[in-house]
């Protein structure tokens, strides 16, 4: 979903929630063509909008990724009657490296092992490919070929956070300035990694029990399953009293 859309979506439930009739009245950020500005107003919010990574640079990554395993998982969809797995580094297909080779390295191997290979996980090295890589066949599961990665050890998140966070925040300090309550909607589409618990733990790690600048209200919104399946009011708990949390 874009900005537009997600911004739309979160002024129908407050509409949904206490609201009602509430519908975005103007977007600055297209009105106005001298500076950034926010993304809506609607009635007495000010609402800015922004999406963030779980994985620093998560989704370029994945991007890169995709393109070098989707077209194998689909020449190898029907091949096998049983199921393979295929877990990557994080960091295993990187810039610079030659992706149409990587992929003929993994065909080669896909063709020429996956059937011999016993059931259960087993590390692989094989010809052409820049990383170690693990292989897990399941004689018995449904057939298919699929690629996955690693989670990294990643701790960046809380600082990601403020650094992103503080520089939308600062759109909103001017309509606070004017009288309007301002909000900060946090959008993540990670299905995998991404939790209200795991974000919430991670800006009460990156603010200190204190909220950004400007910002009255902050909202997190789960699209991914492709659309808002849950807007979450972090306002109260970001500046509760520690629990003693990690990341």
């Amino acid at each position: 979903m874009d900005d537009a859309e997600v911004v739309a979506a979160f002024v129908l439930h407050l509409a949904d929630e206490g609201h009602p009739g509430l519908t975005v009245d103007a977007r600055p950020d297209l009105d106005n063509r001298d500076s950034f500005d926010i993304d809506a107003i609607a009635g007495p919010f000010a609402i800015e909008h922004t999406s963030i990574d779980t994985i620093e640079n998560q989704r370029r990554d994945g991007r890169w990724f995709a393109d070098v395993v989707t077209p194998l998982e689909l020449i190898f969809r029907e091949r096998f009657p049983f199921r393979l797995r295929l877990v990557f580094p994080h960091d295993g297909i990187a810039r610079g490296q030659d992706w149409q080779a990587l992929q003929v390295a993994l065909y080669n191997w896909l063709d020429g092992h996956a059937g011999t290979l016993a059931d259960g996980f087993h590390s692989v090295e094989a010809p052409g490919v820049p990383f170690t890589f693990r292989a897990g066949k399941d004689s018995h599961g449904t057939p298919a070929v699929l690629f996955s990665r690693f989670e990294p050890d990643d701790t960046s998140l809380p600082d990601r956070l403020r650094t992103q966070l503080d520089r939308k925040a600062a759109k909103l300090r001017p309509y606070q300035e004017r009288g309007l309550a301002t909000v900060l909607l946090v959008e993540c589409d990670d299905i995998a990694l991404m939790s209200p618990d795991r974000l919430l733990r991670a800006l009460r790690r990156g603010y200190a029990l204190q909220m950004p600048a400007g910002v009255q209200r902050l909202w997190y919104v789960d699209t991914s399953t492709g659309s808002p399946s849950g807007f979450f009011d972090f306002t109260d708990d970001l500046v509760a009293p520690d629990r003693g949390e990690t990341v």
